[in-house]
C-alpha cells in the first residue's frame, strides 16, 4: 500500500508564540506535515522554556508543545528583526500569534493587517478575551480564564472549588485555533482567499461549559460540585478497594442498575426499591446509593472489582496516576508511543490521537533549541553571513 503525503505537506506556518495556546495549535499543524517556523525572543525565547526542568532537564510544557518546529530568534522590537519577521510571513500560508492584547497590532503583526497585505494568508490572533469588550485588555492566564469561564465553580468538592489539573483554557483555545486554520485553508482552496481567524480563550472555554450553562440557564441552578461523582447521575463515583486502590463506576440507566444490584451488590430487591429504582431516586438518595456500592466493593482488590464489574456489563475504570497512564497497557498494545529527539536525547511522546486514513505516520520532529534554525532561515532569505554576524552582535538575532 502506498503511503500518502501528510495532509498539510507544503504548508508553511510562521508563529510568534509563547506558553501553550498558540504553540499547541501549531504543533498540531506540524504533526500533520506543515512546516512550522517559531519566532522567539533572543533573550530566553518562549518563556515556557523556563517553566521547569522535569523533562530530562527541559521544560515539560515546551517539549509537549514544540516538537518538529524550526526556531528563529528575533528581537521584534528592533526594526531589523521585525523586517525579517515580515519577510518570513510573506512566504507563509498561516500566521499564528498569542502576544499580549495589542502587542501584535503595534508591530503590524495582527491578523487584520497581515491579511490585508497578503490576501491568501490565514492569520490567527489568540487572546484571552477577544479584541473588543471591557475585558479586551485584561491579562489572561490559564487559571484566571478557568475562573472567569466558571470551570472552577463546577470543579472540585462541595467545600472546595479547584482548577482543572491541565491547562484547559489554553488547550481549548489551541484546538479551536487548529480547527479554525484547517477550515480557513479549506475555504482558501476553493476561493483563493485566506483571512483572519480570531480565538478568545474565554469564549472557547465557555463553549466547553455548555452542559453546566444549559443546566443552569434553563434548569434554574448550576450543577453542584461533586468531586469525581456526577452531578445528575448516580451511582457515578469512585469507591475504595481492599488494596488501597479506587475504582470508578458509572450506571447510566435503570437496566444497568438492576444488573449492578443483582450481580455486584447481591441485593436484587434494590432494583425495584422506590428509593433506588430510577436515576432520579438514586441521585436524590446519593449518600445511601454510594454507601451500598462502596460496601460491596470494599472487600475486593481493584483488579477483582474491575473484573466483576466488567463481567456484569457495568462501565468502570481504575483511578490511575500519571505513572499508570505512562505504562497503560492499552496505549502500549496500540503502539501509541514514539521517541522525539531533543537536546538532552530522545524523550517518549504519544502519537497524535488522529489516525489518518492513508496510514501515514505524523511528523514528530525534534524539539528545537533556541535559535537553532536562525542562520539557516536567514540564509534562505538571502542574508549574508556577515550581515547575520552583525545582527547577532547587536542582539537582534540569536
Amino acid at each position: 500500500m502506498s503511503i500518502q503525503p501528510l495532509p498539510l505537506a507544503g504548508i508553511t506556518v510562521v508563529a510568534v508564540e509563547q506558553a501553550v495556546s498558540a504553540p499547541f495549535a501549531t504543533r498540531q499543524l506540524g504533526d500533520l506535515g506543515a512546516r512550522v517556523i517559531k519566532i522567539e525572543r533572543p533573550d530566553g525565547g518562549d518563556f515556557a522554556r523556563g517553566y521547569d526542568t522535569a523533562a530530562g532537564g527541559l521544560a515539560s510544557h515546551f517539549v509537549w508543545c514544540n516538537r518538529g518546529k524550526e526556531s528563529v530568534a528575533l528581537d521584534l522590537k528592533d526594526p531589523r528583526g521585525l523586517e525579517i519577521a515580515r519577510q518570513l510571513v510573506a512566504g507563509a500560508d498561516v500566521f499564528v500569534q498569542n502576544l499580549a492584547q495589542g502587542a501584535a497590532a503595534r508591530l503590524g503583526l495582527d491578523a487584520a493587517t497581515l491579511c490585508a497585505l497578503h490576501p491568501r494568508l490565514v492569520a490567527v490572533d489568540i487572546s484571552g478575551y477577544g479584541a473588543g469588550g471591557p475585558y479586551a485588555d485584561k491579562r489572561a492566564y490559564d487559571m484566571l480564564v478557568q475562573c472567569e469561564a466558571g470551570l472552577v465553580s463546577v470543579t472540585g468538592t462541595p467545600g472546595q472549588p479547584v482548577k482543572a489539573g491541565i491547562p484547559a483554557a489554553d488547550i481549548s483555545a489551541a484546538m479551536y485555533a487548529f480547527s479554525g486554520v484547517l477550515a480557513a485553508l479549506l475555504r482558501r482552496a476553493t476561493t483563493g482567499l485566506g483571512g483572519p481567524v480570531e480565538i478568545s480563550m474565554l469564549e472557547c472555554l465557555a463553549e466547553w461549559m455548555g452542559h453546566p450553562l444549559h443546566h443552569g440557564m434553563h434548569g434554574g441552578e448550576a450543577p453542584a460540585r461533586t468531586g469525581v461523582a456526577h452531578a445528575v447521575i448516580a451511582p457515578y463515583n469512585a469507591y475504595g478497594t481492599a488494596d488501597g486502590g479506587q475504582v470508578l463506576l458509572s450506571v447510566q440507566n435503570d437496566r444497568e442498575w438492576r444488573r449492578l444490584a443483582e450481580q455486584i451488590l447481591e441485593q436484587p430487591e434494590l432494583a425495584a426499591d422506590p428509593d433506588f429504582a430510577t436515576n432520579a431516586a438514586r441521585t436524590a438518595h446519593r449518600e445511601r446509593t454510594d454507601a451500598v456500592v462502596a460496601a460491596a466493593l470494599a472487600p475486593l482488590n481493584a483488579g477483582e472489582a474491575v473484573k466483576r464489574l466488567e463481567g456484569a456489563g457495568i462501565a468502570c475504570a481504575r483511578l490511575n496516576t500519571v505513572a499508570d497512564v505512562a505504562a497503560h497497557p492499552q496505549l502500549a498494545a496500540r503502539d501509541r508511543w514514539r521517541e522525539v529527539e531533543t537536546a538532552v536525547g530522545p524523550l517518549r511522546a504519544l502519537l497524535p490521537p488522529v489516525n489518518l486514513p492513508g496510514g501515514e505516520d505524523p511528523s514528530m520532529g525534534a524539539v528545537p533549541t533556541l535559535g537553532e534554525h536562525t542562520d539557516t532561515l536567514l540564509s534562505a532569505l538571502g542574508m549574508t553571513e556577515g550581515r547575520r554576524a552583525a545582527l547577532r552582535r547587536d542582539g537582534v538575532i540569536a
